[in-house]
């Protein structure tokens, strides 16, 4: 299964109004009974080893800065997937995500009948407060790419 780069489908002043960065890519899958919840869960609850690696790498080079490394401490286990809080879902769209001093970002993943199957889109947003924000966002989206290209992949198995 391929995933393919997309316009963004949503309205982001709804989501994250300001954000200065959104994406979006998109898979078609078999699996006609996903919802939006199950298949943020495929995405995020457990990546590939090598995410899981950077992931891990990340939280240790941010930690110093006060950043952030696990939503964990925020919301109760069924309010969250993998680090990131719900902030609202239905059937068809789930809204995760956190705010930080300096970033506030969005991951939503909508379902929608194609086909025979169903196709899932992953829309990121990301509003920066600062220069640190800028900054990290700029030295995360190569990887950011790469990451939601795979975690889209998941969702297919």
């Amino acid at each position: 299964m391929k995933v393919h780069e997309v316009g963004p489908n949503v309205d982001s002043s709804a989501l994250l109004a300001g954000a200065q960065f959104i994406d979006a890519y998109s898979i078609v899958i078999a699996n006609a009974a996903l919802d939006a919840r199950r298949a943020a869960e495929k995405m995020l609850a457990r990546g590939p080893r090598w995410i899981e690696a950077l992931l891990a790498l990340r939280n240790y080079l941010v930690t110093p800065f006060g950043l952030k490394t696990s939503a964990a401490n925020e919301a109760r286990a069924s309010d969250i997937i993998g680090i990131f809080p719900i902030i609202s879902q239905s059937p068809d769209r789930l809204v995760a995500g956190f705010d930080d001093h300096h970033l506030d970002f969005r991951v939503v993943v909508d379902v929608a009948s194609s086909g025979h199957g169903q196709r899932v889109t992953a829309t990121t947003l990301v509003r920066t407060h600062n220069r640190l924000g800028r900054t990290y966002l700029a030295i995360i989206l190569p990887f950011h790419r790469l990451v939601v290209r795979a975690m889209l992949r998941q969702v297919a198995k």
